[in-house]
């Protein structure tokens, strides 16, 4: 397995594994915010999930920069 796809697959399974924590942590909180996007908004969401979603969210995104930005290996 390549180095890339290795870095890859680590970060895809950390982010699964952390929004299925923050999806089973957020079912009781009381205190809901929805967000404003345009003109539309969103459905009422703990504000400890929409923290948490970004935070998955960048944990896939800077995996997948680093799989892309790795220098391909001479063999």
């Amino acid at each position: 397995m390549t180095q890339r796809l290795q870095v890859f697959l680590i970060s895809m399974t950390s982010s699964i594994l952390l929004l299925l924590m923050l999806c089973l942590g957020a079912q009781n909180l009381n205190s809901r915010h929805s967000l404003k996007i345009g003109a539309a908004s969103t459905a009422p969401l703990p504000s400890g999930f929409l923290i948490g979603i970004s935070i998955v969210l960048g944990v896939v995104s800077g995996g997948t920069t680093i799989a892309l930005t790795l220098p391909k290996s001479r063999r």
